[in-house]
Parts: structure tokens; C-alpha cells; sequence
């Protein structure tokens, strides 16, 4: 049985994103994973299905696989635009599709977040804007921008004073240049913290601990190492030297869980305040349920 303290960090903590590369499955097929996956003892583990807004109509097809027990809950992702006009026009019917989804599938389907990616020229004006398009629809929104200028962003989110609105860094990929560094990661994190600006990660984040792979012949980052650095320094208050630390270190027995703390090398903190910690530390994408679960198993630590 997982130690109370790995709970604390990993309840929900998993988008499901089965759609997207590298496992780039069907709708259908992906769906009926993520049906078994919300029966599964695990689930606690489990988070949304990420599901593009285009495919919400087919979606509609498979939802009779979920019930009022086991419903599916969805991270709509809206298409990447260009620039602002076209970033709200998407926003716009992004809001509309959603709302039309949630009507025709009521009580199997609730849409909990909405990602959408955020072109350079969208200012604050424009973030404004997009609250009112989104309107009654009080979805978690998390804007996704290159790494290079997450910190800009979160400031930016921090201004527009919006409870719901939150960043997304994509932490990889399918190929080496898609993985920001360990210093860009720690500042994204640290933004967050500093602006109370909740923050999720997409991709490459399959494993527990920080290793290189040869699937993308690079170090791909560790969901242990960004999760825990993530509640771990906003509770001791870490600068960047040390977020870098954590999130660069290799070896699973630096992770340890208890009942009551989890700890990384001397550094401790308690599951309550793991969980107040986690509420601007939210979850991670992953094409993969069952990959993050294994190797949890493999280090012994669930």
C-alpha cells in the first residue's frame, strides 16, 4: 500500500493524455483506458482525460462506458492559434463546444479544465477578455507559453487576478529539443509560488526520477523530482540553486515516503501541508497511465 505521504503527492496528479505522442492512441481505445482506469485501485492516482475540443462531438459516442460513480472528467484542449484574433475566436468556440458536450452527456461528463495554448501578442487585456468568453462555464484555465517565458506569463496571469487561471509548461517530448532545461523548469515553478499562479506540466514526465533515456536520447525530468520540487520550495522557501538540485538529482533513494513526511535528502514536509502545497502544484500530462504506476512499483515505493 503506497505511504500516506506519496498519496498526498500524487492524488490526481495524472492527466491522462493517451492521445498524444508518443503513445498517440484513438479516440475510441483511449477512451475505453481511461474507463478501466477510473475502476482501477489506482484511481486516486488519476486526474483528467485530456481530450482536444474538436473531438468532443466523438467523444460523445463512447461516453456510455462511464456512469454517476465513475464519471469522465475532461481537460479540453484548445487548438494552437497564431495570434490574438485568432486565439480568441478559438477561445470562443472552445467555450461553446464545451457547453454543448456537458449538455448532451450531463451526468457522465464534467469538464473540469481547459488548456490552451497562449500566442505572444495576447496581453492582459485580452486574458480579461478571455474570462468573459469562458463566463459560466468556471473552468480550472491553464495558459500554456514557451518556457523562455513562463515567468512572464505567470506575472501576467498573477495581474489579471483570476482565481481559475493557472500556467502550463510542456516539460518534453518526443525528441531531445523539446525538453527545457532544469533552470527554466525552476523558474517556472518558483513564479508560481511567488504569484500563487497554479501551474500543471505536459509531457515527458513518464518516469518517477530524472534519467536519461534513449528513446530521446536526453535526460527526460522526473515527475518526483518536479512535483516534490515543486511543494518543497515553496514550503522551505528554496531559491533557484536549490529547485535546480532537486529537480536534477538521479538517484530514487533521495525520495523517501512515510505516513506522516515525505523527504528529499534532509529536507522534510508533512501531508498536510503536501496537500496545501498541491494546490498550485496540480498535475502532470502523460500519454501513459500505466508507465508512471509501474515504475513507481519498480522503485518500491507503491
Amino acid at each position: 500500500m503506497a505511504a500516506a505521504s506519496l498519496r498526498a503527492l500524487l492524488t490526481r496528479a495524472i492527466d491522462y493524455a493517451g492521445m498524444f505522442p508518443p503513445c498517440s492512441a484513438e479516440l475510441e481505445p483511449a477512451l475505453k483506458n481511461q474507463a478501466e482506469y477510473v475502476r482501477a485501485p489506482d484511481s486516486w492516482m488519476l486526474s483528467a482525460f485530456v481530450l482536444p475540443v474538436a473531438k468532443l462531438g466523438d467523444a460523445a459516442k463512447f461516453i456510455s462506458q462511464f456512469d454517476k460513480h465513475h464519471p469522465l472528467r475532461v481537460s479540453a484542449l484548445a487548438a494552437k492559434t497564431e495570434n490574438a484574433k485568432d486565439f480568441l475566436n478559438e477561445l470562443k468556440n472552445a467555450a461553446e463546444t464545451i457547453r454543448s458536450f456537458q449538455k448532451q452527456c450531463l451526468d457522465l461528463v464534467s469538464v473540469v479544465q481547459l488548456e490552451m495554448f497562449v500566442p505572444s501578442d495576447v496581453d492582459l487585456g485580452k486574458l480579461n477578455e478571455a474570462t468573459d468568453l469562458l463566463g459560466d462555464l468556471k473552468l480550472q484555465t491553464f495558459w500554456e507559453t514557451p518556457a523562455e517565458s513562463a515567468e512572464q506569463m505567470v506575472a501576467s496571469l498573477a495581474r489579471a487576478k483570476q482565481p481559475a487561471f493557472g500556467y502550463k509548461l510542456r516539460t518534453g517530448g518526443v525528441t531531445a529539443d523539446a525538453f527545457p532545461s532544469s533552470v527554466q523548469i525552476s523558474r517556472a515553478i518558483l513564479a508560481s509560488t511567488k504569484h500563487h499562479v497554479p501551474i500543471k506540466f505536459t509531457a515527458g514526465l513518464h518516469h518517477p526520477v530524472r534519467g536519461f533515456r534513449d528513446e530521446v536520447k536526453t535526460e527526460m525530468h522526473g515527475f518526483l523530482n518536479v512535483l516534490g520540487a515543486g511543494v518543497l520550495s515553496a514550503e522551505h522557501h528554496w531559491d533557484e540553486a536549490q529547485t535546480i538540485e532537486m529537480l536534477e538529482d538521479q538517484r530514487p533513494s533521495s525520495f523517501e515516503f512515510h505516513d506522516t513526511v515525505f523527504a528529499w535528502r534532509d529536507w522534510e514536509v508533512t501531508i498536510d501541508r503536501i496537500k496545501a502545497r498541491r494546490k498550485f502544484v496540480t498535475s502532470f500530462g502523460s500519454c501513459s497511465f500505466d508507465e508512471p504506476r509501474e515504475d513507481l512499483r519498480a522503485l518500491g515505493v507503491f
